[in-house]
């Protein structure tokens, strides 16, 4: 099908579905939690435009860069700030607004307000005094990112969201220790100033044979979802200099049933504890390895977990 034609009947389509969306209830004195796009302006849902159209006042984390999707899609609402630092006196300002009758939409910069951005405290003030909020689920780059990857299954459904790594090193190191240990994906977001640092992390406290997904500039033109090794992650990075830019999602994906059978082995544990004492976490490992016939990089990484405990 030639890309550049539009099916005849997709303004009709559009139309009937608009007139339908504007005819739901839309209560006031109500606060919606609107998701907006993460990077292209064609996911903004219809009943988001809605929402945010009928709002007396859109609360946003960046007017700015809220303003220049409002003006795509021709949303002429006002708007108020409502950011990490002035959230206590928005979610006031917030209140009275609902208790006059007015419908107030809240967005942040992209993707879901609340959820690794602001919104959570105006949220809470708002239930707390008694009014309705109503979530419009939208893009969200952390289940992008899990359907580009293909990380779960129907039968094992988990993953675990953890945000940002710290900026710091060593409590970065312990960060993914912690929720790298976890029997589920751990999904994670980096910036592309701390990309090459959280990456040689994690090979760091995963060893080399965990997978990794990295997911950049989701749903823009340059979009790129790769998995490989943890110990091919550099060499992945370096192959291209445009791989440094944009937005990052990373998935550290489950170790396998085998390796979280060998982690859990208390006789290598105490092997690796004896070890510890006169060697290096590398060579610990590797002598474990040789005696146990285990992995060597899964107890590289419970001889580096041991040694920081």
């Amino acid at each position: 099908m030639n890309q550049n034609v539009s099916p005849p009947v997709a303004g009709d389509a559009w139309a009937r579905v608009a007139e339908r969306v504007a005819g739901q209830h839309w209560p006031a004195s109500t606060l919606y939690v609107v998701a907006t796009p993460i990077g292209n302006l064609g996911d903004l849902g219809l009943r988001a435009w809605h929402a945010l159209l009928r709002a007396d006042v859109i609360a946003a984390e960046d007017t700015r860069a809220s303003r220049t999707l409002l003006d795509a899609w021709g949303i002429g609402t006002p708007l108020m700030a409502a950011h990490r630092h002035n959230e206590a006196a928005a979610a006031q300002a917030i209140c009275e607004r609902l208790a006059q009758g007015q419908r107030v939409a809240l967005v942040s910069d992209a993707g879901a307000p609340a959820v690794s951005d602001p919104g959570a405290r105006v949220v809470r003030a708002v239930r707390e005094a008694g009014f309705t909020v109503v979530p419009v689920p939208g893009p969200s780059a952390v289940i992008a990112a899990l359907m580009g990857s293909g990380v779960t299954t129907d039968e094992n459904p988990a993953y675990a969201f953890a945000g940002f790594p710290p900026p710091k090193a060593t409590a970065r190191q312990r960060w993914l220790r912690t929720w790298c240990a976890l029997p589920a994906p751990v999904v994670m977001f980096e910036s592309p100033h701390r990309l090459a640092a959280t990456l040689a992390d994690l090979l760091e406290v995963c060893g080399p044979a965990r997978l990794l997904t990295v997911a950049r500039e989701l749903t823009k033109r340059f979009e790129e979802i790769a998995t490989f090794p943890l110990g091919e992650a550099a060499a992945w990075l370096a192959a291209d200099t445009h791989r440094e830019q944009g937005e990052f999602v990373l998935i550290a994906h489950a170790q396998d049933g085998r390796e979280a059978d060998e982690d859990a082995d208390p006789r290598a544990d105490a092997l690796l504890d004896a070890l510890l004492e006169t060697l290096s976490v590398r060579d610990a490992s590797k002598v474990a390895a040789k005696v146990t016939g285990l992995s060597r990089d899964v107890l590289y990484n419970r001889a580096l977990a041991r040694k920081h405990s």
